[in-house]
Protein backbone atom coordinates (compact mmCIF):
# COMPACT_ATOMS: atom_id res chain seq x y z
CA UNK A 1 0.00 0.00 0.00
CA UNK A 2 1.30 3.46 -0.92
CA UNK A 3 1.36 5.86 2.04
CA UNK A 4 -0.75 8.99 1.62
CA UNK A 5 1.07 12.04 0.35
CA UNK A 6 2.01 14.80 2.76
CA UNK A 7 -0.62 17.54 2.54
CA UNK A 8 0.56 21.16 2.41
CA UNK A 9 -0.50 22.09 5.95
CA UNK A 10 0.87 21.60 9.44
CA UNK A 11 -0.88 21.06 12.78
CA UNK A 12 0.19 21.99 16.28
CA UNK A 13 -1.45 20.29 19.26
CA UNK A 14 -1.16 21.57 22.83
CA UNK A 15 -1.86 18.82 25.40
CA UNK A 16 -2.97 20.47 28.64
CA UNK A 17 -4.32 19.74 32.08
CA UNK A 18 -5.80 21.94 34.76
CA UNK A 19 -3.82 21.55 37.98
CA UNK A 20 -4.34 23.04 41.44
CA UNK A 21 -1.73 25.71 40.65
CA UNK A 22 -3.20 26.49 37.21
CA UNK A 23 -2.73 25.40 33.62
CA UNK A 24 0.01 22.89 32.76
CA UNK A 25 1.04 21.84 29.26
CA UNK A 26 3.06 18.92 27.93
CA UNK A 27 6.14 20.18 26.10
CA UNK A 28 8.23 17.76 24.03
CA UNK A 29 11.96 17.72 23.22
CA UNK A 30 12.52 16.61 19.65
CA UNK A 31 14.98 13.83 18.89
CA UNK A 32 16.10 15.12 15.48
CA UNK A 33 17.09 18.62 16.61
CA UNK A 34 17.30 20.01 20.09
CA UNK A 35 14.14 22.10 20.44
CA UNK A 36 11.15 21.96 22.75
CA UNK A 37 7.71 22.25 21.20
CA UNK A 38 4.20 20.90 21.29
CA UNK A 39 3.02 17.94 19.20
CA UNK A 40 3.26 18.86 15.53
CA UNK A 41 3.04 17.26 12.14
CA UNK A 42 1.57 17.39 8.70
CA UNK A 43 -1.66 16.35 7.15
CA UNK A 44 -1.80 13.19 5.07
CA UNK A 45 -3.76 12.83 1.85
CA UNK A 46 -7.25 14.37 2.09
CA UNK A 47 -7.14 14.46 5.91
CA UNK A 48 -8.63 17.55 7.60
CA UNK A 49 -6.51 19.61 10.00
CA UNK A 50 -8.54 18.30 12.96
CA UNK A 51 -8.10 14.69 11.82
CA UNK A 52 -4.36 15.31 11.41
CA UNK A 53 -4.21 16.80 14.91
CA UNK A 54 -5.91 13.73 16.40
CA UNK A 55 -3.60 11.35 14.49
CA UNK A 56 -0.41 13.25 15.39
CA UNK A 57 -1.43 13.31 19.05
CA UNK A 58 -1.74 9.52 19.05
CA UNK A 59 1.46 8.98 17.03
CA UNK A 60 3.67 11.34 19.02
CA UNK A 61 2.21 11.19 22.53
CA UNK A 62 -0.01 8.10 22.67
CA UNK A 63 -2.99 10.28 23.61
CA UNK A 64 -6.44 9.56 22.20
CA UNK A 65 -8.58 12.70 22.39
CA UNK A 66 -12.31 12.64 23.01
CA UNK A 67 -12.52 16.32 22.06
CA UNK A 68 -10.17 18.65 20.22
CA UNK A 69 -10.36 22.41 20.77
CA UNK A 70 -9.57 24.41 17.64
CA UNK A 71 -7.55 27.52 18.44
CA UNK A 72 -7.47 30.71 16.37
CA UNK A 73 -3.66 30.78 16.52
CA UNK A 74 -2.13 30.20 13.13
CA UNK A 75 1.18 30.77 11.46
CA UNK A 76 2.64 30.30 8.01
CA UNK A 77 5.76 28.16 7.59
CA UNK A 78 8.11 28.32 4.58
CA UNK A 79 7.61 25.28 2.38
CA UNK A 80 11.36 24.69 2.22
CA UNK A 81 11.24 23.33 5.79
CA UNK A 82 9.54 20.18 4.46
CA UNK A 83 10.85 17.30 2.35
CA UNK A 84 7.46 17.14 0.60
CA UNK A 85 7.81 20.70 -0.72
CA UNK A 86 9.19 19.35 -4.01
CA UNK A 87 5.94 17.40 -4.53
CA UNK A 88 3.59 20.33 -3.94
CA UNK A 89 2.35 22.70 -6.68
CA UNK A 90 4.77 25.47 -7.66
CA UNK A 91 2.58 28.18 -6.15
CA UNK A 92 2.82 26.61 -2.65
CA UNK A 93 5.52 28.61 -0.93
CA UNK A 94 4.06 28.91 2.56
CA UNK A 95 1.94 26.37 4.39
CA UNK A 96 -0.48 27.10 7.24
CA UNK A 97 -0.03 25.65 10.70
CA UNK A 98 -3.39 25.10 12.43
CA UNK A 99 -3.36 25.02 16.24
CA UNK A 100 -5.44 22.80 18.52
CA UNK A 101 -5.57 22.00 22.22
CA UNK A 102 -6.54 18.78 23.98
CA UNK A 103 -7.35 18.18 27.63
CA UNK A 104 -4.94 15.35 28.39
CA UNK A 105 -5.38 15.25 32.17
CA UNK A 106 -6.56 11.66 32.17
CA UNK A 107 -4.05 10.45 29.58
CA UNK A 108 -0.73 8.73 30.07
CA UNK A 109 1.73 10.28 27.63
CA UNK A 110 3.79 7.72 25.72
CA UNK A 111 6.66 9.15 23.70
CA UNK A 112 7.30 8.20 20.11
CA UNK A 113 10.80 7.98 18.63
CA UNK A 114 10.36 11.61 17.49
CA UNK A 115 10.96 12.83 21.05
CA UNK A 116 13.58 12.29 23.71
CA UNK A 117 11.47 13.48 26.64
CA UNK A 118 8.51 15.57 27.69
CA UNK A 119 7.62 17.63 30.73
CA UNK A 120 4.41 19.01 32.20
CA UNK A 121 5.14 22.72 32.67
CA UNK A 122 3.34 25.80 33.91
CA UNK A 123 2.55 28.44 31.33
CA UNK A 124 5.48 30.60 32.48
CA UNK A 125 7.99 27.75 32.34
CA UNK A 126 6.66 26.52 29.00
CA UNK A 127 7.03 30.02 27.53
CA UNK A 128 10.71 29.92 28.54
CA UNK A 129 11.26 26.46 27.11
CA UNK A 130 9.37 26.71 23.79
CA UNK A 131 11.44 27.61 20.74
CA UNK A 132 8.84 28.77 18.22
CA UNK A 133 6.60 31.82 18.49
CA UNK A 134 3.75 29.82 16.95
CA UNK A 135 3.84 27.52 19.99
CA UNK A 136 3.96 30.49 22.36
CA UNK A 137 1.02 32.17 20.61
CA UNK A 138 -1.08 29.00 20.82
CA UNK A 139 -0.20 28.62 24.50
CA UNK A 140 -1.05 32.26 25.22
CA UNK A 141 -4.42 31.86 23.48
CA UNK A 142 -5.22 28.63 25.34
CA UNK A 143 -4.31 30.19 28.67
CA UNK A 144 -6.50 33.24 27.98
CA UNK A 145 -9.42 31.04 26.89
CA UNK A 146 -9.25 28.87 30.01
CA UNK A 147 -8.17 31.54 32.51
CA UNK A 148 -9.20 34.95 31.10
CA UNK A 149 -7.30 37.90 32.52
CA UNK A 150 -8.02 41.60 32.42
CA UNK A 151 -7.99 42.92 28.86
CA UNK A 152 -5.23 45.49 28.91
CA UNK A 153 -1.95 46.06 27.10
CA UNK A 154 0.65 43.72 28.63
CA UNK A 155 3.43 41.33 27.64
CA UNK A 156 2.04 38.09 26.24
CA UNK A 157 4.93 35.75 26.98
CA UNK A 158 5.30 36.02 30.74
Amino acid sequence: MVPPKRAPFQVLVVPFRKAAQGLEVAVFRRADYDVWQFVSGGGEGAESPEAAARRELVEEAGVVADAVMALDSMTMIPGCWFHAWQDWPDDVLLIPEHAFAVDAAAAAVVLSSEHLEFEWLSVAHAMERLRFDSNKNALWELSERLYPRQRCKRPAYR
